[in-house]
Order: C-alpha cells, then sequence, then structure tokens
C-alpha cells in the first residue's frame, strides 16, 4: 500500500460553496411555494368535497393533505440537510430525508385507511351527489394549478440538480394523475347515474396510495441502511472512464452514498508501485477534483493507494520496466470491475 488520502480539492472551494448555497436557497423558496399552492389546492378540494359530499374527491383531498406534509417535510429536511458537518455529525444532517420519507410513507399509509373506510361505506350505502357538476369544475381547476406546479418543480430542480425538488414534483404530479382519475370516474357517475362507482374510484385512489407510501417507507428504510444507488454508481464510473490515465492502471472497491447534500466516495486506486509518494499524491488530488467540479452536492472523497503487481497485464503504460507478462491491452472499467474487490 503506498497510502490513504481524503481531503477537499485545493482551490476553487469559494466557488463551489457559493453554487451550493445558491442550490440550496433557490430549492428552499421552491419548497415554500410549493407548500402554500398545496395548501390552496387542499382548499379548494375540500370546497369539492363540500358541495358534493364525493368519497373520491374527499380521497383526492386527503392525498393532498399528504403532498403538504410532504412539502413541509422536504423544506425541514433542506433547512437540516444544509447545516455543514460538526463534531456529532461528521458526515452531516443529509440522512433526515429518509427519515423524512420514512415518516411521510407512514403518513400515507394512515391516510389510506380513511380514504378505504369512507369508500367502502359509499359501496354499501350509495348516497347521492348534489352540486357534482360544481365540483367537477372546481377539482379540474385545481388539477390544472396542481399540473403547472409539479412541472416547475421537475424543471426546476433537473435545473439546478436538486434531488429533493425533483422528487417532490414528481410527487406532486403522481397527485394530478390520481386526480384525472377521480375526474373520470365522477363524470361517469353524472353520466349513469351510478353513485356506488364513487366509492369504487376512492378504494381505488386508497390502492394507490398504499402503494406511493410503501415506496417511500422502502426508500426511507433504504436510505438509512445505506442501499446500493446503482444510478450513482454508473455515473460515478462514467466520470472516472471519461477522464482515465494511462496511470491510473485500476480501479476496485468504488462504494458510494448520497445523503442531502452530500456525496461520500471512497475506492482503491492502483498506480505504478515505483512512483513517487508526491506524484501518486498529486494524482489523487486531480481525481478529488474531477468528481468534485462533476457534482454540484459536496463531494467527500476517500481514495486509497495500492501499489501495481509484477503479473499485471492490464497497466496502460508502455513500455513498462515494472511488468513481467505481456501487455494484454487496458482493462475496460465497467460497474461491476470497479465495484468488486482486487482479484
Amino acid at each position: 500500500m503506498i497510502g490513504t488520502f481524503s481531503s477537499t480539492p485545493e482551490g476553487g472551494l469559494d466557488d463551489k460553496a457559493s453554487r451550493l448555497q445558491g442550490v440550496i436557497r433557490s430549492s428552499k423558496r421552491a419548497m415554500l411555494a410549493a407548500l402554500l399552492v398545496g395548501a390552496a389546492i387542499t382548499v379548494l378540494k375540500f370546497v369539492a368535497y363540500w358541495l358534493t359530499g364525493s368519497s373520491a374527491i374527499l380521497s383526492d383531498a386527503l392525498e393532498s393533505i399528504i403532498n403538504i406534509v410532504a412539502s413541509g417535510f422536504a423544506l425541514l429536511s433542506l433547512i437540516v440537510s444544509a447545516r455543514p458537518p460538526d463534531e456529532t455529525h461528521p458526515y452531516g444532517h443529509g440522512k433526515i430525508e429518509f427519515f423524512s420519507a420514512g415518516f411521510e410513507g407512514a403518513l400515507i399509509i394512515l391516510a389510506a385507511v380513511g380514504i378505504f373506510s369512507e369508500g367502502v361505506r359509499q359501496v354499501r350505502d350509495p348516497h347521492t351527489l348534489p352540486g357534482l357538476t360544481s365540483g367537477l369544475i372546481i377539482l379540474v381547476g385545481a388539477s390544472v394549478i396542481n399540473l403547472g406546479l409539479g412541472l416547475v418543480l421537475v424543471k426546476l430542480g433537473n435545473r439546478i440538480k436538486s434531488v429533493v425538488l425533483e422528487a417532490d414534483g414528481k410527487h406532486v404530479l403522481t397527485d394530478v394523475y390520481t386526480t384525472g382519475g377521480v375526474v373520470a370516474g365522477l363524470v361517469l357517475v353524472e353520466l349513469t347515474g351510478w353513485t356506488r362507482l364513487d366509492g369504487i374510484v376512492a378504494c381505488l385512489v386508497g390502492a394507490q396510495i398504499v402503494v406511493s407510501g410503501t415506496r417511500l417507507v422502502r426508500r426511507g428504510f433504504g436510505g438509512l441502511m445505506e442501499e446500493s444507488d446503482p444510478a450513482l454508481l454508473e455515473e460515478i464510473c462514467s466520470v472516472l472512464r471519461e477522464h482515465r490515465k494511462d496511470l491510473w492502471i485500476d480501479v476496485h472497491r468504488l462504494r458510494t452514498t448520497r445523503a442531502g447534500n452530500h456525496v461520500q466516495i471512497d475506492f482503491h486506486l492502483i498506480l505504478p508501485r515505483d512512483l513517487p509518494l508526491e506524484d501518486g499524491h498529486r494524482e489523487v488530488k486531480s481525481l478529488e477534483r474531477i468528481l468534485s467540479d462533476h457534482f454540484t452536492q459536496h463531494v467527500d472523497v476517500l481514495i486509497h493507494l495500492d501499489p501495481c503487481l509484477d503479473e499485471c497485464p492490464v497497466c496502460g503504460n508502455d513500455p513498462c520496466s515494472l511488468r513481467r507478462e505481456n501487455r494484454v491491452g487496458k482493462k475496460p472499467w465497467k460497474k461491476n470491475g470497479l465495484i468488486a474487490d482486487a482479484e
């Protein structure tokens, strides 16, 4: 082993920190706006329920309450995860987003119980739906506003590379699809007069909400257990392949995790065993800078240096005075190979 180095790349710290703070500020403002718009949409849906007494509209309104809770937790996680690492949290505070996701999922499943109860009651003992036309108009208007909000959040999240904003935007768009299903069901009720369909639609919405809640609980549990992120691993592998040098013989034991605004990366890098320590340190710094510049989030990189072996035939250096076997070419840097232990 030549050595182990870990640090934040020298230079450019102010620019990176400034960009990251700008992303956090934009995300906070967007989440606050989403919270206020979501509250207004929820009020509209409850007005529609008050006019119609529809179980399906009530289920949609309850899901909107969940969206408000989700936006609130997302805003809280942005505020807390933005705090820098300290003595009690040396790896930062980003894992709060996984607590947030798990708690939100539990609330969603709880709300689904109430939705199922109301839906079954309407199926067993259907009642008329007065003011259904007015309720549908309000519901469609609320859905259009929700659609605009979801698209803006997803677009802004992609532009500033905010995972939280993008996820919340997709959640809002899911609510739009749910409302669309409710509207379609209630239009059929209006056309056929079969009011039991209102309860059936409510139960279908409840089932969809259970699926969403279960996914959120699963996501929170996976994050707290530091479950592997295949997309993040492939992204890092792509960066390493793009900037690969002949001097970098091989990489193995690649590990990564992302929480909040922090990405942690560690791996073993094989270099020629006669390379001076100072040159090895320079290569580490070069890799750190490449990875740090690629991500908008704060990046912690830990690189463990290993010396090459006599029988290593995959070195990019040719000729090489250290290699005893004939060179067979560079080893392709694919994800499965980079995350595996050294052979």
